[in-house]
């Protein structure tokens, strides 16, 4: 394969050359090496395969699976595209993962953006997700015990609005910005980045507003493991798209009292889905009866697992900011980062705990 007037070599990525074999690992590059040999990556290949249509105009130049290992790598690590391709130069563990050579080139930021927008275009992410799914099931790690719902939002790095665009959202965006409003300069405006899909929301419980997206999960009880996972504007109400999140072979869905409603419990009770959904009080019901209160504390005990899923993307796999601007890159940016955070899981889940030493 030619790159840029360069023979590059892509290889499976279990094949060392001597002196790479020799070559001391990268702390961490254990977790890597399992990873490669957990999943059955020609599965993956086989999807990706259309994109290697020698007839298709920008047809990438890299193996597109070498493409699509090196954007796992970007979301393990939290990674922006430039960060990226820094360290897939410097560091051989990256190297080995994604099936290159120590002599070879690596993809620059511009081809990995192009990868990544490509597999949008195709409609590819999706799929990917769902064969990932499909082996995740057949290694038996999904339980279906149940299905946790959540939302968190994700802040944008795309400008805030100044005041006088996007019409509704000036006045969600005032309280507690801490920031004056910028004046409404046409032509200062035009300059800002601002991302046309991201939306304004209230901090629950807190004071200010947070403009970006909203990552909407159904994760499954027990393994941990992200089974649906959906981007909104973070004005999205979490009861707007919960049920796309519920699978349907679960045994219960657990979610707080924004999810509660009469029409979704009926609707679960009818598939056989225990509705483990908190109640909130309101105007009928100002104080929850005890059997309530006591039914919430159980529910609330056993969903609070799914906060450690959260604490992870975030915290450190590095999903605290959508990098790109527009809902459908944004969506990609966390669909990738759910396929990372499930083949993570995947590799602790399947690997053998040390016995304790006294």
């Amino acid at each position: 394969m030619m790159l840029g007037g360069v023979a590059m070599s892509v290889r499976d990525s279990r094949q060392f050359s001597f002196v790479e074999a020799l070559m001391p690992q990268a702390k961490g590059s254990g977790r890597l090496e399992r990873l490669s040999r957990v999943v059955k990556w020609y599965r993956f290949e086989k999807l990706l395969a259309r994109l290697r249509d020698e007839k298709s105009a920008g047809r990438p130049a890299y193996k597109p699976l070498v493409m699509f290992k090196a954007l796992l790598l970007q979301s393990l690590y939290g990674l922006s595209d430039m960060e990226l391709e820094e360290a897939l130069g410097d560091r051989l563990s990256f190297k080995r993962f994604i099936g290159l050579a120590l002599e070879d080139a690596v993809p620059d930021h511009s081809t990995l953006c192009r990868f990544r927008n490509l597999l949008i275009v195709e409609g590819l992410l999706e799929r990917l997700f769902g064969e990932l799914d499909r082996q995740l099931d057949a290694a038996g790690l999904l339980l279906r015990r149940g299905t946790m719902l959540d939302a968190t939002i994700i802040e944008t790095t795309s400008a805030r609005p100044p005041k006088g665009r996007n019409g509704d959202l000036d006045e969600a965006a005032a309280p507690g910005d801490g920031r004056e409003p910028e004046e409404h300069d046409p032509a200062a405006s035009d300059r800002l980045a601002v991302d046309p899909d991201a939306r304004f929301v209230r901090h629950k419980g807190k004071h200010g507003s947070a403009y970006g997206y909203k990552a909407h999960v159904g994760v499954d009880v027990g393994s941990g493991l992200i089974r649906r996972i959906i981007t909104t504007p973070a004005n999205v109400n979490d009861t707007v798209v919960a049920d796309q999140l519920i699978v349907g072979d679960e045994a219960c869905v657990l979610a707080d009292g924004a999810y509660h409603t009469h029409a979704r419990e009926r609707a679960l009770k009818a598939k056989g889905i225990k509705p483990r959904l908190m109640r909130r009080p309101n105007r009928h019901q100002r104080v929850l009866p005890p059997r309530l209160a006591h039914l919430n504390l159980m529910i609330s005990k056993r969903r609070a697992a799914v906060e450690t899923t959260f604490a992870t993307l975030k915290n450190r796999m590095g999903l605290g900011v959508i990098r790109y601007r527009g809902i459908l890159k944004a969506k990609a940016q966390v669909l990738l980062a759910a396929m990372a955070f499930n083949m993570r899981r995947w590799v602790t889940l399947t690997t053998p705990t040390r016995p304790h030493r006294a």
